[in-house]
């Protein structure tokens, strides 16, 4: 079926292109216009002075970091194994992640949600540089909860899970998002296509893949693809998906023979999808919202909201008791210097209180000295996360806190420094939830940096056994150094840190630290392409970064005080 399927496929992109190299046979016009030009030029990079030479001169140089980009761009494209209902393989696919649980292949890769149910995602299906197999890593696919395919388009999106049967996470692989204003790519340019041709290892192709032609739907180019290659991403020079490669053009007197391979654009996948998307329940519309929504469209949520004063009426912020009476764990003392910078409030205090925590704010940074949340595991309550919008806290003086400006128009994300889910439990929840997004909670990170989390760290830590009653007491930050980076005007600090506290099942009290940079991400922050690392620190080295003092719980660590740190590869690494 999906054979005979993919012979039309074929025989219409063939038909495509005959028309294509009649009219330009007629002397239609195909050449780059000035419009297609301005199109064009708007979606690339500034910093990459050797572009528009790449488009107008056909140069063929490029930033070394192109590479690095591929690479990187690369981990987000897996093998589709497509499976019978007894499990055995009947053929294989391409297909690319687009936002954090989405795959993008063919609608005659999986063209059903029963065969979307058989199959499996496989990334990693690769070499290393010594020509060694890496691990493969596979998830199944979810079709129960998001599948939309289309025929004509020749695309299905389907939702993958985010954690395997091993635990490890989809978000390791990032995604691929989708432009979906068009221009993107023009004739006469060059595209790159990362594939698994004949079900193979992940392959590219970086030679002669010019663009012939391009309408409305569809997008033709020479280059080499096999069986196996259907569903693969189809990138221009800055590494921005352009089409979802679909089909080879046989040649019109000899099928044996090959002329041109073919692509659906991603401005009109984007399209049907956003047509179609209020046919769909609310859970899959949250999934599709994901894939959505137009980078820069966040620029409109980013102006500042306001809370009336009965949100802050009667909160309970961090309670130092939470653990027990026999367990208290007081907020960190400041030195006198951190004192006298730290932001009062109206009423002369110190600490703003939240529903479930507590934040003490720098008047020079205009960033949390610290924050502490209490955490119960056993009144969680599961709130669905809006149209972010963030408020300045009216407590204390605004120019005091980073506002919406700074985060405008770069790879800075507002990242939470009580995670959103923490405080939310028991009868406040829901106050607890809209507490967290108040700026005084936020801090600048790279938005590769947020997107990791802290690989969970609340999460394992309550799911242990040995953590009796679902409770632990949280406390986060930056680590402000004197040479962090200076960008628009304030500086970024590069570390954060953690540091978590709770009683065991031996009725005894266990506090560890953790430590994480952003610094290598921060190198160019709009084009950054480093990784970062989580690590288990003794807490005494946090007192040491910080200069806050945590009184006792230095004596709970399990780590030595002169310890190196450890590096933090999974949950599993973490001791309590």
């Amino acid at each position: 079926m999906v054979k005979k399927r993919l012979g039309s496929i074929e025989q219409q992109a063939l038909q495509r292109y005959l028309e294509f190299e009649k009219n330009k046979d007629k002397g239609v016009e195909v050449s780059a216009s000035e419009e297609k030009l301005r199109a064009r030029t708007a979606v690339i990079d500034d910093r990459d002075l050797l572009a528009i030479a790449r488009i107008i001169d056909r140069s063929d140089l490029f930033p070394i970091a192109h590479l690095e980009a591929g690479l990187n761009a690369g981990k987000a494209v897996c093998r589709i194994a497509i499976r019978n209902r007894h499990g055995q393989i009947e053929g294989y696919g391409t297909g690319f992640l687009v936002a954090p649980s989405l795959l993008l292949t063919n609608n005659h890769v999986l063209e059903s949600k029963h065969a979307a149910m058989q199959a499996v995602a496989e990334f990693n299906f690769e070499d290393d540089v010594n020509f060694q197999p890496r691990d493969i890593i596979s998830f199944r696919l979810e079709p129960n909860r998001l599948f939309v395919t289309d025929q004509a388009l020749d695309f299905t999106l389907v939702a993958v899970q985010e954690t395997n049967l091993n635990g490890l996470a989809l978000e390791d692989f990032g995604f691929l998002p989708l432009l979906p204003r068009p221009g993107k790519v023009m004739e006469g340019e060059y595209v790159t296509i990362i594939q698994h041709p004949n079900g193979g290892p992940k392959a590219v192709t970086i030679r002669e893949n010019e663009v012939k032609f391009i309408s409305s739907d569809f997008i033709q180019y020479v280059s080499d693809t096999e069986p196996g290659s259907s569903g693969a991403p189809v990138f221009n020079d800055q590494w921005v998906v352009v089409a979802l490669h679909h089909a080879g053009i046989p040649h019109s007197e000899d099928d044996s023979k090959w002329i041109a391979n073919e692509g659906i654009r991603i401005s009109s996948i984007v399209r049907h999808l956003k047509q179609h998307s209020r046919l769909m329940d609310a859970n899959a519309r949250d999934l599709l919202d994901s894939l959505l929504e137009e980078p820069g469209a966040e620029v409109a949520s980013m102006e500042a909201g306001v809370l009336s004063a009965e949100w802050y009426q009667y909160v309970s912020g961090y309670d130092p008791a939470f653990l027990g009476k026999d367990h208290e764990v007081p907020l960190p003392v400041l030195t006198k210097t951190q004192q006298q910078d730290t932001a009062r409030t109206t009423e002369g205090k110190t600490v703003l209180d939240y529903t479930h925590f507590s934040i003490a704010m720098s008047k020079a940074r205009k960033l949390a000295f610290y924050t502490a949340v209490n955490i119960d595991g056993s009144q969680l309550v599961d709130i669905r996360r809006g149209n972010d919008r963030w408020y300045f806290d009216p407590r204390i003086d605004r120019e005091y806190q980073l506002g919406p400006e700074f985060y405008k128009h770069n790879d800075i994300d507002r990242g939470h420094l009580v995670r959103r889910q923490d405080p939310n439990w028991g009868m406040d929840a829901a106050k607890a939830n809209e507490h967290t997004f108040h700026f005084t909670n936020c801090s600048p990170q790279h938005k590769n940096f947020n997107q990791k989390n802290w690989l969970s760290l609340e999460d394992y830590i309550l799911e242990r056994a040995e953590n009796r009653g679902l409770k632990v007491s949280v406390f986060t930050g930056p680590v402000f150094r004197a040479d962090d980076r200076l960008y628009r005007g304030h500086q970024i600090p590069e570390q954060f840190w953690k540091l978590a506290v709770v009683v065991k099942s031996d009725g005894t009290l266990s506090a560890t630290a953790y430590l994480q940079t952003q610094e290598e991400l921060l190198g160019t922050l709009e084009f950054a392409y480093g990784e970062f690392e989580t690590f288990q620190v003794p807490v005494a080295r946090i007192e040491k970064l910080t200069q806050l003092d945590f009184g006792e719980l230095r004596n709970f660590d399990p780590l030595d005080a002169e310890k190196e740190a450890a590096v933090i590869h999974s949950a599993e690494d973490i001791r309590l």
